[in-house]
């Protein structure tokens, strides 16, 4: 699986789905920008030594940004107020994308997990 899946699966959504998931794509690799890009469990993901840190899906009625950890999630629960989420998905509106901020943390908790920070 290589970055041209995760553009096929982008390229599937419609415009509104596609733009934020494409702004969530740019921010997770200036985050990570050593991240391998690829398709896991049929959704895009981003892959560093080895070990899945990342990922995002479209849904019927939402989109979610998946850090394939099931403790990410609830250790962040608080700064989670507000949003639909389950143990290992946060769900979120194409036009109301994550901060920044909200993924940095994110993404700085599973790479701590992960023995990655």
């Amino acid at each position: 699986m290589t970055v041209a899946d995760v553009d096929a699966y982008l390229g599937a959504l419609d415009q509104d789905e596609r733009e934020a998931l494409e702004g969530l794509r740019h921010l997770i690799l200036e985050i990570v920008p050593d991240a391998e890009q690829v398709i896991s469990y049929r959704i895009p993901a981003f892959r560093l030594a080895g070990t899945t840190v990342a990922g995002f899906a479209a849904f019927t009625n939402h989109l979610s940004y998946l850090p394939f950890s099931g403790s990410v999630l609830p250790a962040l629960a608080a700064e989670l107020a507000g949003y639909t989420r389950t143990k290992s998905s946060l769900h979120f509106a194409a036009d109301e994308p994550l901060p920044r901020n909200l993924v940095e943390k994110l993404i700085a908790l599973r790479l701590a997990q992960a023995g990655l920070a």
